[in-house]
């Protein structure tokens, strides 16, 4: 949770916090978190940042990436009621659907560079039950929902706040989530491209749980203690030789998904300029990690600090930043609605 206030010359941070789900020193099993958990950790979390829900001016809440879809597409330019006709219609190729009826926006990034009849369409869409559920849990929790963001464009909007973009090349973030990661890519006058992978915190810690044979809550610590060292290659001594035995770690699966999903993204775009990777989430800050996907890519990787060049005021205090990543970003898009 961030909370923000508009100033005249960008952003103040009011406040910052998070809770975990579920408590502490318990193992975190995603089949068994259900409802009730997320709404005793949300009200715990005002409780403990001594904020007053009903007191709240504006709630701006993201749903995840694997509830829904964000996509850049060209489309002839047509008419208002005849282009959203077609955006429903292109919704329901990409998203998930539950039974229910495709809820869609769109942006109009403006003309195709390539095609002077086409344009340019930010398409976001997900279903009517994926609202319902998310807008009933907000109400739960005693907030009134206000704007519903998707988390990938809540990151892509924090991190062109805080970094300016060169003109050429893109910029690559990792967001890393407990059960899922974002992938986003993005440039000056590029095409927007997200995608959902289904690997996160939760798969390196039961691997690492698995391997040492170890609780869960041990291979927490040891991991966000010594990283990605603890799933190293063993060596095995015999006749004089070490061998290396090496298996492929949840890590090599997600690093494999990305570079696979950049070889997709410069195929569809001719565009393949990465300048540098980010990585955000709660477990973006593993030790080892940056180096891992440096190596593994060969593009520069660095953590992302949505707090960069912001003042924050010294009762903040804030351990792992690259987890407000999209927080960040979704209280910056308050900012946006009220201008």
């Amino acid at each position: 949770m961030v909370a923000v206030d508009k100033t005249r010359d960008g952003y103040k941070i009011l406040d910052a916090g998070s809770r975990l789900v579920p408590e502490p020193n318990s193992a975190f099993d995603p089949e068994k978190v259900d409802r009730p958990h997320w709404v005793m950790a949300v009200k715990e979390l005002f409780r403990q940042q001594d904020l007053n829900p009903r007191k709240i001016k504006t709630v701006i809440s993201g749903i995840n990436g694997s509830s829904a879809s964000v996509k850049q597409i060209t489309t002839l330019d047509m008419p208002t009621d005849e282009l959203e006709s077609a955006m429903t219609f292109e919704a329901r190729k990409h998203i998930p659907m539950d039974g229910t009826d495709a809820v869609i926006d769109y942006q109009i990034i403006g003309s195709n560079s390539k095609e002077v009849d086409k344009i340019d369409v930010c398409l976001v869409a997900c279903t009517k039950g994926v609202i319902k559920t998310h807008l009933e849990l907000l109400k739960e929790c005693g907030l009134k929902p206000g704007v519903v963001d998707m988390n990938p464009i809540a990151i892509s909007n924090g991190f062109n706040f805080i970094k300016d973009m060169p003109d050429d090349g893109l910029a690559v973030v990792i967001d890393i989530g407990a059960v899922s990661s974002s992938l986003i890519v993005f440039g000056n006058n590029q095409e927007f491209f997200t995608r959902d992978l289904p690997i996160g915190g939760h798969d390196f810690v039961k691997e690492v749980s698995d391997k040492k044979n170890i609780s869960y809550t041990e291979a927490q610590d040891l991991l966000y203690r010594e990283g990605l060292s603890v799933l190293k290659e063993e060596e095995i001594i015999g006749d004089n030789e070490n061998v290396q035995v090496s298996e492929r770690t949840s890590y090599d699966n997600l690093i494999e998904d990305v570079r696979r999903s950049l070889r997709f993204y410069a195929k569809q775009t001719g565009q393949s300029f990465f300048l540098k990777i980010f990585l955000s989430g709660g477990s973006g800050s593993t030790p080892g990690l940056k180096e891992f996907v440096n190596e593994k890519l060969n593009i520069e990787t660095d953590l992302f600090n949505p707090f960069e060049n912001l003042t924050l005021d010294d009762s903040i205090s804030i351990s792992n930043v690259s987890q407000y990543a999209v927080a960040l970003g979704l209280a910056i898009r308050g900012g946006l609605s009220d201008g």
